[in-house]
């Protein structure tokens, strides 16, 4: 090659590299120009997963139906919000959140939930204990739940009530998988 050619043959692979460079980088601030400290993902519903999947959404509907039965309503809202906040579904906050004042929870009980351990006179020891319960059998981040965590619901609440918690904290932890990979809006049940 000559010493002309392979000048033109550079140039025109910094030029190629210059554009892909400038493309890559409009691509990266198209994506962070939707909000200040907005994440570069786009929220929004990636697929029906009720309507694909109807056998296993129902089995979801059964399952939870089953999991609440003996508990108290004002419990197992408080559960089913604070699994979800911990598990970042906004869907399922939302839907626990409207739930949970149609059922009569005040707004205040509700505020404090995630900072509840801060706010225990707001929060009966038998719901504080659910709640310990909860966060520990969904953060399992040891791999299992502490003996305290466990032992202190088991002091509030009888074997099969305690069964019945066990199975609604796991239940709305599989519902919060399914809007959070799915990216299931708030607002759209």
């Amino acid at each position: 090659m000559t010493t002309q050619t392979t000048q033109t043959t550079q140039a025109s692979q910094t030029a190629q590299t210059a554009q892909a460079a400038q493309a890559a980088q409009a691509a990266q601030t198209a994506q962070t120009a939707q909000a200040p400290g907005a994440p570069a993902h786009r929220h929004g519903p990636r697929l029906p997963w009720a309507k694909l999947a109807p056998e296993v959404y129902k089995a979801m509907i059964a399952l939870d139906a089953a999991a609440k039965k003996g508990l108290e309503p004002a419990l197992v809202e408080l559960v089913k919000i604070r699994a979800s906040q911990l598990n970042h579904c906004a869907f399922c906050i939302d839907m626990h959140i409207k739930d949970a004042r149609k059922a009569g929870e005040t707004e205040q009980r509700i505020y404090l939930l995630n900072a509840w351990e801060e706010a225990t006179a707001f929060y009966s020891p038998k719901e504080q204990a659910a709640l310990a319960l909860t966060e520990a059998v969904t953060l399992l981040t040891e791999g299992f739940v502490p003996d305290a965590a466990y032992d202190r619901a088991a002091a509030h609440f009888g074997q099969a009530e305690l069964a019945q918690l066990i199975a609604l904290i796991t239940t709305i932890n599989a519902w919060n998988r399914f809007g959070v990979s799915t990216r299931m809006a708030p607002g759209q049940a």
